[in-house]
């Protein structure tokens, strides 16, 4: 598989793209707290313009993403995502940047976050073999991972050393280098073109998707895990950015390197998950779920069943960022802390009694599920 071409041009890019969202992920946060003076609503309201175009957008992109070549679609979206950061600092040079300027490059950002997410994980199923899924969702996972680790310790690091508007400028650059490995995928994708009127076609692809995910239980339970997990995730990260820079009054620098210490575990996981799974089956290994979903759905429905849960699963994120900002408005921040991490443990617990822990050490093909 590393001797593939466009595996390789999508591995680099998807690494340079995932850095570059990692990074944003503390700076701008840092530059609404500390260029902005944000306070908790603020943030959250942040968060959440960042966060909400997966509810609105995500299953008109999968349909999207079925119809068209998913590495034209990461190339445009990582390019937009780069102008859109570059435009901070041209901002901040004219003396315009604020808060609302900031909630509507965020928003920007997130609707393309969204194109990109989903073709890239539609596109590894178009580039590799059903066999060898497990071992190139371990080498994106494994580079996601790294991105946690060394993202947030580089964007705190660069607010540090320089200012928070010029540090955006690091992940638009990544976002530029992303956009111009994936480019170079020579790899034609056979994508099915359908005659007749757009909107409605449109219409019976989405609810196409939403009925295969409705209609599977593994593919349910994938969805609602998610969306438990997400939802308390994103209010944990609202609390955890507003708690490091204001109670143990953390410099950016070191904000950024208490997030990076999130990833090691992570790395560890994803370079165990392509193992793990001829010992202990896909059940028991959390890791595997993508190369799960991605096995279960045929090649037609790829970029629909992503986009359907990451609606399910990541759709509740803005209103955890919201819940966020309330909790630390309303207590004080290591209660809402508390309460939030609590809210995560909800997650594992009710994927350990789902479809989902009885999967066997094979990957299922379609409709090879376990009952509920």
């Amino acid at each position: 598989m590393w001797r593939d071409h466009d595996f390789r041009s999508l591995w680099a890019g998807q690494t340079a793209s995932q850095l570059g969202a990692q990074a944003g992920q503390v700076t701008l946060p840092l530059l609404a707290v500390v260029a902005l003076n944000a306070d908790a609503a603020q943030l959250g309201a942040l968060r959440a313009a960042q966060q909400i175009p997966i509810l609105l957008f995500s299953l008109f992109v999968g349909a999207w993403v079925d119809r068209w070549r998913s590495r034209n679609v990461m190339v445009l979206a990582d390019f937009g995502r780069a102008a859109a950061l570059a435009a901070i600092p041209i901002a901040v040079l004219f003396g315009v940047l604020g808060i609302p300027v900031l909630l509507v490059l965020a928003f920007l950002v997130g609707v393309l976050t969204v194109f990109f997410d989903v073709a890239y994980q539609a596109a590894l199923v178009r580039l590799v073999k059903r066999d060898q899924l497990a071992q190139g969702n371990s080498a994106l996972e494994g580079s996601r991972s790294a991105a946690q680790v060394g993202g947030p310790a580089l964007g705190g690091a660069l607010v540090s050393l320089l200012s928070a508007p010029i540090a955006v400028v690091a992940g638009a650059f990544f976002f530029a280098v992303s956009s111009l490995s994936i480019r170079r995928i020579r790899h034609r994708e056979s994508i099915p073109r359908h005659e007749g009127r757009r909107p409605a076609r449109m219409r019976r692809q989405i609810l196409e998707g939403l009925r295969f995910v409705a209609g599977d239980p593994s593919l349910r339970a994938v969805g609602l895990a998610s969306a438990i997990f997400h939802f308390f995730f994103a209010a944990l990260m609202t609390v955890y950015l507003l708690f490091l820079p204001r109670t143990p009054h953390l410099s950016g620098a070191s904000v950024g390197l208490v997030l990076a210490a999130m990833g090691p575990g992570a790395i560890v996981g994803s370079l165990l998950s392509a193992r793990l799974p001829g010992r202990l089956g896909h059940g028991g290994v959390d890791v595997t779920v993508m190369a799960v979903r991605q096995s279960i759905t045929p090649l037609s429905m790829q970029g629909r069943v992503v986009a359907t849960l990451n609606f399910v699963g990541m759709g509740l994120t803005p209103l955890g960022s919201l819940l966020g900002g309330f909790l630390a408005t309303r207590w004080d921040l290591r209660t809402s802390l508390l309460l939030t991490v609590v809210g995560l443990f909800l997650s594992p617990s009710f994927m350990a009694l789902s479809p989902l822990a009885r999967l066997g050490k094979e990957l299922p093909a379609p409709g090879d599920v376990p009952a509920p």
